[in-house]
């Protein structure tokens, strides 16, 4: 399990947690759990893409999405987009001091249908 050095940082309660999302395009993609970052009273989760040829507990580009919903085990259950750039950065910025591990950033951008 990674460790958090912080007190905004709380780390999957277990190792190798992955969630399954949907993408703009259709597709499913498979996201490693990383942990929660508290920022302004909200959360925000991390994930690792877990591409081709990527395993649980790599390293690499993290994605970063709002939590909007929390289990009855506290635990977060549903995720929305993070749109604000500047927040963004804030909260990565946060992440790479709490985990201090060294990981790259991606930011995923909302696609609007009609």
């Amino acid at each position: 399990m990674r460790q958090g050095s912080a007190p905004n940082f709380a780390p999957p309660v277990e190792e190798g947690m992955v969630f399954t999302f949907q993408d703009e395009t259709g597709e499913l993609v498979e996201l490693e759990f990383l942990g929660v970052i508290i920022h302004q009273d909200r959360r925000y989760g991390f994930f690792y893409a877990l591409d081709e040829g990527a395993s649980v507990g790599g390293n690499g580009e993290v994605v970063l999405l709002e939590v909007t919903e929390f289990d009855d085990e506290g635990q977060p259950a549903a995720f929305e987009l993070v749109l604000d750039e500047a927040i963004a950065q804030e909260v990565y910025a946060d992440f790479k001091e709490a985990t201090k591990e060294p990981v790259s950033y991606t930011h995923l951008r909302a696609h609007e249908t009609d």
